[in-house]
């Protein structure tokens, strides 16, 4: 390199120069290297294919801490787990992340148990014309309660509890399922094999309530014990004891057993053993 002033040559020393002209050099490989090199991918890309099913609610935790934990948009899990805003969630609620064949039906049940049924349709019956009457009778009403048939099934059903019934279920009482007495501390035994899908206290009428999804369209719920012996996620088989007794979300000590096929509610007693 050559620099001019005054019409007089400047010339670099060796050194300086060779030193130049080799820190020009370097600084071309490294250009053209960078445009070569490939562009990097976000992990957050492909985060989302190692989330799990479901994920237990730790303490600390936040639905959108979670979901960007594993690259998923925290509408989509709320929406798979029917939150609401402000998106509250609970420690040990389990939450499902990935969406699969039987999500409905978790949804529907979850749900259903959070929110009251269906109000009892009412339908009018005539009374027949030629009744030999000068009085005109008004219309009977009757009221009726939805109906689910049972479903033919493998299944083989225990009953969920050794104590005795002191509720039947009775839709027009506001009852959805079957109410056992004990104590606090008595035994609650899966009704039939299949895996548990909630384990927590998130819908607080129901106190500490155990979800099990059974093949078939069928799910059972355990509400109100003192103590859950199962997690999200875990396989249970008919008899296995899940849960104790206790009054959880309410003011005595009970289990309420419910039955929901294909997300509707049924009478328990339709499908247990009768000894």
């Amino acid at each position: 390199m050559l620099l001019v002033r005054s019409q007089h040559v400047l010339k670099m020393p060796k050194v300086w120069t060779k030193t130049v002209l080799l820190s020009v050099a370097m600084t071309s490989t490294l250009v053209i290297t960078g445009c070569a090199s490939k562009p990097q991918i976000s992990s957050n890309m492909t985060r989302h294919t190692n989330a799990p099913e479901f994920y237990t609610v730790r303490s600390g935790d936040t639905l959108s801490g979670i979901a960007g934990r594993y690259g998923l948009s925290y509408i989509g899990v709320a929406e798979m787990n029917d939150i609401s805003a402000p998106y509250r969630i609970y420690v040990n609620q389990s939450l499902r992340l990935k969406k699969s064949g039987n999500t409905n039906n978790y949804r529907s049940t979850t749900k259903a148990l959070a929110t009251s049924e269906a109000p009892i349709q009412r339908q009018t019956i005539n009374l027949p014309t030629n009744q030999p009457s000068t009085t005109v009778k008004a219309p009977v009403v009757v009221a009726t309660t939805p109906v689910t048939a049972v479903k033919s099934t493998s299944l083989r059903w225990v009953k969920p509890s050794n104590g005795s019934i002191i509720e039947n279920y009775n839709l027009a009482n506001n009852v959805k399922g079957t109410r056992f007495g004990g104590n606090l501390g008595d035994p609650i035994f899966a009704a039939a094999d299949g895996q548990v899908v909630y384990a927590a206290d998130g819908l607080k009428e129901y106190g500490n309530l155990v979800l099990i999804k059974h093949i078939d369209g069928y799910i059972t719920a355990y509400a109100h014990s003192s103590k859950m012996l199962v997690k999200s996620g875990d396989n249970v088989t008919a008899g296995q004891k899940i849960a104790e007794f206790g009054s959880t979300g309410t003011n005595r000590t009970m289990l309420e057993f419910q039955v929901r096929l294909d997300g509707k509610p049924i009478n328990p007693i339709n499908i247990l053993p009768t000894n």
